[in-house]
């Protein structure tokens, strides 16, 4: 009885330490790559401004369209705001930008201040939409083509060598 007990303590212990050793080696950081490639299909986003619904048959005429999630609380916003305003002078592209569980008037004091970059204004109050597009936080920023197909996802706030790149997908 001595032996078995003995057993099935030094198996339990083989099994916590092969439990351990498997978790040691998972990547915990956070990745979305496994989005790029695949199509955004049916999403409904309310405007900005009034009660229109923007669906993603409202993007179709764009060749690239860039979706923005940002808020006014957000001090990473702030810091990829210019960029933003560089990107909206590209021909090729539309922002979409996605007001992420803000208040209006803040969001639109925002925009007076630092410049209105998008060509479309979407709100997400509640957060829930964001989870459609596999946004955990913000900013966070995925570009897409016509087909509505994920080309890139930027995580964290856009900057120059972005900016480069985006622009040469673009072009």
């Amino acid at each position: 009885m001595q032996n078995t007990i003995k057993f099935f303590i030094i198996l339990l212990l083989v099994f916590i330490l092969g439990v351990f050793f498997i978790s040691l080696n998972k990547s915990s950081n956070y990745d979305t790559k496994y989005l790029l490639g695949n199509k955004l299909t049916n999403f409904q986003l309310k405007s900005f401004y009034d009660n229109k619904v923007f669906i993603n048959n409202d993007f179709k005429e764009n060749n690239f369209t860039l979706i923005n999630f940002w808020a006014s609380w957000c001090a990473p916003c702030r810091v990829e705001h210019p960029v933003l305003i560089k990107l909206s002078k590209e021909k090729n592209l539309k922002i979409l930008g996605i007001n992420f569980k803000d208040k209006k008037a803040n969001a639109s004091k925002f925009l007076e201040t630092l410049g209105n970059p998008y060509d479309f204004l979407a709100k997400d109050e509640l957060g829930k939409q964001s989870i459609i597009f596999g946004i955990y936080g913000i900013p966070e920023s995925i570009l897409i083509n016509k087909d509505f197909t994920i080309i890139r996802k930027y995580i964290g706030p856009l900057n120059n060598k972005d900016f480069n790149e985006i622009k040469g997908i673009i072009n």
